[in-house]
């Protein structure tokens, strides 16, 4: 029978058409189908997950890594996730072998009949896909066919719930987050299980085109896609049409920035990962490691609060430099100067500075005596009044026209305080601040300066300053060893000494107010930080002895060459080493190893190392007598009842110790101090060593910040008093002779260096008969200390510092100088 109609032969020529396009798949399937790759990637999956940095109470400090993953297995991905992914991604996922031919017939009949643009490729062919086909690469004909027979392959060896699961981690979603689990932390700063629906749905339409779709760049066409992904839950029966339209109304909330992470600790994750690299390099940055610190969430963000406040107030008392560039607003290059396009051209404009610690760069548009309206980075429209124009207030009103700097096109900074917008400017001075637990050296809190993302120079670590007078403790405990006591009476008189002494010029040390009490104690000398005081003390017991003795808490004999200048701090240390050192004298005289990583836990949950800390009085050597730690607290303890550092009774505590400590010149600020349970060290200065300004001691710029972040550390802490151990004796004395007085003030003595009955000679003054050597000679270093008073303390490594903030200089390399330098710390 032969055909006798001519649609008879279109039917015939569709049927053998089909027949032989058949016949090509299935000899290109027999071809191709046994050279497909081996699924091992799949049914081994081992996903590049990035290192994790971790608070001690699990919040996320950073990660390292070309992706952003976190697997979850499909057991623990919510349900109204999977049903958002099937509505829009692939709703006949469980029904079909891998490659759906109700999806290809129907998407073509909507493609041609222009009712919508929609794809054919399923679930299993985008896993196939995501695993198998480089990505930006070519795609053929071939190709598609290779991963469609991948797709039949996976569906024979892997179940459905696998497939979803594999899908549902692999799966770009931008911002350089891989699965859903990394993009819900990116994208909402939580995880999937708190998510809402609407939120969820916003995540499930990512797949198709995360880029166009991003929340972070295109908002509205992101809300476009998410309320299609509700619809088609809506419409394919995944949710019922009440949920449907309260999904709809659900707010969502992103996060504030684009960092994925819980808290602000960027100085102690480079710490972390420059540690791990050491050890393992490049393996770490898709090992899935999980490194859990010692910081806690409560004390870094009030370091972080306590530093960025600090050097805001350095420079609200230093004054408004001016903007930070000027720009022609009527220039900036945008067509058709519309109030839209005028927005466009400044955020255009904005792109070229950063946000620094929350100091986010604007655009002013108009300004007034009493007002300014900016437009900030971050796109909005504000306006600055009352106490937020108070640093620019003398700017704003000043007479002379040419320095009224804040003019239309200016770019200053602002922060958002109280519901309140204010200007500030970006530093240039910088702080630090470090606080460990002096129990057993854990570090609770550690921030290395104003911004990392500014300069990733750890001056926690990094900056060898001089200490100034937060030094003078160590030398004082030397002194108790060598028979002195809080209540022994020492000459507070001139000193002079000429060059041919100090091989360099003549050196006349200076109190920090000019002034001499004449004969004072001990006690009294080291709570108002007298120099003079401190420098006989030096000599007396000898710079050599001196020199061995700190080593005892952990510095470097060679940072502190053994001349008389060492009483003023003349040498130098970081502020790492000046916390493992005052833990010395928090813990009753034990040095404890200050220690950044408490735990190493891999992308299974298994814990692959532990840090073993040692206690004090369990395992952490003693290395000053408890006396002598319980005599010098009580002495820091009047540096803040009636010395320098009184603006710490603000704390409302007893049990505070500390001292203040500022270079000559106020180059360097610092304040050391601790509770029995804490134990926090802060330091204002600039990286290039110059004076702060006038008045600017410990007390001033660095004390402020000592104080605002133990009053979060400390909240809620009972207060403990340091037992006085055996071996020590209180005695009533008179503090203007330091002899036994019943009706006088108590005083602390070792047990066999009681106070005198009777008022003695006074030891003689330093006059002109000193060793010059001991000045600033080249003697050679002698009686060095046995290696048990200085054990290693591993430091975390020191990076290269980045351009613009070259390392600090020390400023004191040459001991001679530091001599005639050195004339006024406190």
């Amino acid at each position: 029978m032969t055909p006798t109609k001519w649609w008879h032969y279109v039917l015939l020529a569709i049927f053998v058409g089909g027949l032989s396009v058949i016949a090509l798949v299935a000899i290109a399937a027999a071809i191709i189908y046994p050279s497909l790759p081996s699924l091992d990637a799949l049914t081994n999956y081992q996903p590049k997950l990035p290192l994790r940095v971790y608070s001690e109470d699990g919040y996320l400090i950073g990660e390292f890594g070309e992706e952003r993953r976190a697997f979850i297995n499909i057991d623990q991905v919510p349900q109204n996730l999977k049903d958002a992914v099937l509505a829009i991604e692939d709703r006949r996922f469980y029904q079909h072998n891998g490659i759906d031919t109700t999806g290809i017939l129907r998407a073509i009949k909507n493609n041609v009949s222009g009712r919508s643009h929609e794809g054919a490729s399923t679930i299993t062919m985008q896993v196939a896909k995501n695993f198998f086909t480089v990505p930006n690469g070519k795609r053929t004909l071939i190709t598609k066919i290779n991963e469609a027979l991948l797709a039949i392959k996976i569906e024979h060896s892997l179940s459905k719930d696998k497939i979803l699961e594999l899908y549902i981690n692999q799966i770009y979603l931008g911002q350089r987050a891989y699965g859903f689990a990394a993009a819900s932390q990116v994208y909402y700063g939580k995880t999937l299980d708190k998510l809402n629906l609407a939120e969820t749905a916003l995540l499930a339409g990512l797949p198709k085109a995360p880029s166009n779709y991003n929340p972070f760049t295109n908002p509205k066409r992101s809300m476009g896609r998410q309320q299609e992904v509700l619809h088609d839950m809506f419409r394919f029966g995944f949710l019922k049409e009440d949920d449907y339209q309260a999904a709809l109304k659900q707010p969502l909330r992103f996060k504030i920035t684009k960092q994925s992470r819980d808290l602000s600790a960027d100085y102690v994750a480079e710490s972390v990962r420059d540690t791990l690299y050491a050890q393992y390099q490049d393996e770490i940055y898709s090992s899935g490691l999980n490194v859990y610190t010692t910081i806690l969430k409560a004390n870094q963000e009030a370091a972080n609060a306590a530093v960025r406040e600090g050097v805001l107030d350095y420079d609200l008392r230093h004054g408004y430099r001016g903007p930070e560039k000027v720009l022609d607003i009527a220039s900036l290059p945008v067509p058709e100067y519309s109030t839209k396009n005028k927005k466009n051209a400044l955020d255009i404009a904005l792109d070229d500075f950063e946000v620094f610690n929350g100091f986010i760069p604007a655009i002013i548009t108009s300004v007034s005596p009493k007002s300014i309206q900016a437009h900030t980075k971050s796109g909005e429209d504000i306006v600055i009044t009352d106490k937020g124009l108070s640093f620019v207030d003398k700017m704003l009103h000043d007479k002379d026209p040419s320095k009224r700097l804040l003019n239309e096109g200016a770019v200053i900074r602002v922060i958002k305080s109280e519901d309140a917008w204010r200007v500030v400017q970006l530093p240039q001075v910088e702080s630090a601040l470090i606080a460990l637990d002096p129990e057993n050296g854990a570090i609770r809190a550690l921030v290395g300066g104003f911004d990392f993302n500014q300069s990733k120079f750890n001056h926690v670590t990094q900056a060898w300053r001089q200490p100034g007078s937060s030094f003078k403790p160590f030398i004082y405990s030397a002194a108790l060893e060598k028979g002195y006591t809080p209540a022994t009476i020492v000459e507070d008189a001139p000193l002079n000494f000429s060059a041919a002494e100090t091989g360099n010029k003549d050196w006349s040390p200076q109190n920090y107010e000019n002034s001499f009490e004449g004969p004072i104690t001990l006690r009294k000398a080291l709570a108002h930080s007298v120099n003079t005081v401190a420098i006989r003390v030096l000599k007396n017991i000898g710079p050599d002895y001196a020199q061995s003795y700190i080593t005892r808490f952990g510095f470097e004999a060679k940072k502190h060459p053994a001349y008389l200048t060492m009483a003023l701090g003349a040498g130098s240390a970081t502020p790492w080493q000046m916390a493992s050192a005052y833990a010395v004298f928090a813990n009753g005289g034990y040095r404890v190893k200050p220690n950044l990583i408490s735990k190493i836990v891999d992308q299974h949950g298994k814990v692959i190392s532990r840090t073993v800390f040692d206690h004090a009085s369990n395992g952490a050597p003693r290395v000053i007598d408890s006396r002598n730690a319980f005599i010098m607290n009580s002495m820091m303890q009047s540096v803040i009842r009636n010395g320098t550092a009184a603006k710490a009774l603000k704390l409302g505590r007893s049990d505070i110790a500390g001292k203040t400590g500022t270079t000559n010149d106020h180059i360097d600020a610092w304040f050391a101090g601790y509770s029995p349970k804490q134990v926090a060290i802060a330091w204002v200065g600039f990286d290039t060593p110059k004076p702060l300004g006038r008045g600017e001691t410990g007390a001033a710029a660095a004390l402020p910040i000592w104080i605002k972040y133990m009053a979060t550390a400390l909240k809620g802490s009972p207060e403990m008093a340091m037992r006085m151990p055996d071996g020590v004796v209180a005695m009533n004395i008179d503090p203007t002779t330091g002899t036994r007085d019943d009706s006088g003030v108590t005083e602390y003595f070792y047990h066999e260096n009681p106070p005198p009955l009777v008022e003695a000679d006074l030891p003689p003054l330093l006059d002109g008969s000193q060793n010059p050597d001991e000045l600033g000679g080249n003697s050679p270093l002698t009686n060095q200390p046995q290696q048990v008073l200085q054990p290693d303390i591993a430091l975390p490594a020191r990076p290269v510092p980045t351009s613009p903030s070259p390392p600090p200089s020390s400023g004191h390399s040459d001991a001679q100088s530091n001599a005639a330098r050195l004339l006024n710390t406190h």
